[in-house]
């Protein structure tokens, strides 16, 4: 295979190709093509941290389903993942997490390690040194309640009523995010029957409860909690039996066609356990087909067994194709073909919860999973259709790919937010109060508007063309422009950080190609400059969600210094060196320096740190991919500035 690395490049202003740099991006992209799947598409694993597979240990023993084999290989994993002082933690740069410890302790005592196992001891430690059980997140207390060994008392309420409000209502289930709305659901139905799934042992008596804690909440929120327990203890006649089967009508109308639920960990074992609760036996098909999905998010290595939160084919593959294109990959080669022909098979062709706030949008886009057609999300379905673009496909040309590019384009200009702004799920999802929900501890529970999804949009807007877009664009634009933080710093919400949020800003704005934003751009690059290592790397720690002395510093990642690179790129793309100094170009070829000198031996890059977001300061992500594609994608830019030129110019 040949790369079409264009012998006469026109690049744009401040950049200058670097041809002698091409063996190396060969190599990155023979490393990429290794993994292409036979389908036609890639998919690295999604790791995150070691209450998943703790909790999916827990709920195989709930259900009766439990493999003492499976168990083991699990708890080898778990064993690894422990730090020094006992604890497991969200992320490795992050301190012990006291919740995640106390879910793993639970999860190897079920597994039947003593308690003077080294691991189980060092855990219980940890958690006792570290304020009890009291000092967990609900979520963790939920799962002790399940097992028997915390009282459903001691937990905030969760009325299945809440199901019958009308969704368009201010008040509804459905302002909370899609995947806080689809946990919440199943939770509803496990907390009004205070189910248990006994677990034979005695941690309950192990575990230190921890000193007495106020009462969360305000005191209207405590109020309204009391008046709900009240009611909650009457009869379950009437309104509490209509709820309770609404609630389970919603998870069964609501499981994908593989048996999962949102294609995410969390209501997928909620909504298992919740079936269970309503009487559905193991081998009812709804149960069974959830089941037999769940395995296979696992995966089984030398490390042991663990299970992966979430899997991402479709994004990885959008991303992977994106970059060989611009690597100079033949639009007609078999591997091409065969990605864009397994994207379009993925089009989400189904109305889903959005469509509660859009009733009348014909459905389009596509998901971040295999399957997910109750939640396609504006991020992947902008990367889907910058890819189609780079692929030549265009919304008119009578394909299959065209018609699929028409009917996404067209979702998501009825999925803008009313200031101009882009969310991944839903539209203007910024009611606040939910946040003040006692439950509201695990995570972000809401789905604004941010920088990185909203400037992936811009840009393929911007590729794809059409008078019908204008004025999206330039709402979208205009929110993107105000979203700017500190000289040239734009916030990332699904992926760290602010290096993240850079790198789509200013790619999204450069290839806009407006002269009004040549010093934003100017300033993008010099932020990036500002916070680049001396060696060219740059890293960017999980920590600047919680400490902001931490932003735009950390260890050098593959992935991260792609981004700064690209970000860089764009910079210089948009007008040069506005400073005339030469710096920018200077900073742009040290991060280049810095990926080919540790560019490896298979042609591959690797990430040691977590560089992806699920939920700022709760739940971080390393995509396996990620340190490939994005080196691939900055050197194809780097060896052929042309490459980032929207396609026809």
């Amino acid at each position: 295979m040949t790369l079409d690395l264009r012998s006469e490049p026109t690049a744009w202003d401040g950049l200058r190709p670097r041809p002698e740099l091409a063996p190396n991006l060969q190599r990155a992209v023979a490393k990429l093509l290794s993994q292409q799947r036979p389908d036609g598409s890639w998919m690295g694993e999604l790791e995150s941290n070691a209450a998943i597979t703790a909790e999916y240990l827990l709920m195989r023993r709930f259900l009766g389903v439990a493999d003492p084999g499976r168990e083991a290989s699990a708890v080898r994993y778990l064993r690894g993942e422990q730090n020094a002082d006992g604890s497991f933690s969200i992320a490795p740069e992050v301190e012990g997490d006291v919740s995640i410890t106390t879910e793993v302790f639970v999860a190897m005592r079920a597994a039947g390690l003593a308690t003077d196992d080294p691991a189980v001891a060092a855990a219980l430690a940890f958690v006792a040194s570290h304020g009890g059980v009291r000092a967990t997140r609900v979520f963790t207390r939920i799962w002790l309640a399940l097992a028997g060994l915390w009282p459903w008392s001691d937990l905030p309420v969760v009325p299945p009523e809440w199901l019958l409000l009308p969704g368009n209502r201010i008040g509804s289930i459905y302002d909370l995010a899609s995947w806080a709305r689809a946990t919440t659901v199943p939770l509803a139905i496990l907390r009004s029957l205070e189910t248990v799934f006994p677990l034979a042992l005695p941690a309950a008596s192990e575990l230190p409860p921890g000193p007495p804690t106020p009462s969360a909440g305000t005191l209207t929120w405590r109020s309204v909690e009391r008046l709900v327990r009240i009611y909650g203890k009457l009869p379950k006649v009437g309104l509490r039996r209509l709820a309770m089967g609404e609630a389970e009508r919603w998870i069964l109308e609501h499981q994908e066609r593989d048996g999962s639920w949102a294609g995410i960990q969390p209501p997928w074992v909620y909504g298992l356990m919740a079936l269970v609760a309503r009487g559905h036996r193991l081998t009812d098909p709804p149960v069974q087909r959830g089941l037999e999905a769940l395995e296979t998010f696992g995966i089984q290595d030398e490390r042991g067994f663990r299970l992966q939160a979430c899997v991402s084919p479709v994004w990885d593959t959008a991303l992977a194709l994106w970059a060989l294109l611009n690597a100079g990959m033949p639009r007609n080669d078999p591997s091409v073909r065969k990605a864009v022909d397994w994207l379009v098979a993925r089009e989400v062709q189904k109305k889903g919860d959005w469509a509660v706030h859009r009733p009348n949008v014909p459905p389009g886009g596509w998901p971040f999973e295999f399957y997910n057609d109750q939640y396609p999300d504006t991020d992947d379905t902008a990367v889907v259709l910058c890819a189609l673009d780079a692929a030549g496909h265009h919304r008119d040309d009578g394909t299959s790919a065209g018609a699929a590019m028409n009917r996404a384009l067209r979702w998501l200009v009825a999925m803008q937010g009313s200031d101009g702004g882009y969310a991944a799920f839903d539209v203007d999802n910024n009611r606040s109060w939910v946040e003040r929900l006692p439950i509201s501890d695990f995570g972000e529970v809401l789905d604004p508007p941010c920088p990185d999804v909203t400037a992936h949009v811009v840009e393929a807007f911007t590729r794809c063309g059409g008078r019908d877009l204008a004025m999206a664009k330039w709402r979208a634009v205009s929110w993107l422009r105000s979203a700017e933080e500190d000289e040239g710093a734009y916030f990332g919400r699904w992926g760290v950080n602010y290096v993240y949020g850079g790198a789509a800003v200013g790619t999204a704005l450069a290839t806009l190609g407006e002269r009004a934003d040549r010093e934003r751009l100017a300033r993008v690059g010099r932020w990036v400059m500002r916070h680049l290592g001396a060696d060219g790397g740059f890293g960017e720690s999980v920590l600047s969600y919680h400490d902001r002395s931490h932003i735009g510093r950390g260890e050098p990642t593959p992935s991260q210094t792609a981004w700064a690179l690209l970000a860089l790129q764009s910079s210089l793309q948009a007008g040069g060196d506005l400073d005339g100094d030469g710096s920018l170009a200077a900073a742009a070829d040290a991060a280049t320096s810095w990926l080919v000198a540790h560019q490896e031996e298979d042609g591959g890059w690797t990430d040691q740190l977590f560089t992806g977001t699920g939920f700022p300061r709760a739940f971080y992500l390393r995509y396996g991919m990620y340190a490939t594609i994005f080196p691939v994608m900055a050197l194809a830019r780097v060896v052929n500035p042309d490459a980032a030129l929207p396609d026809g110019s």
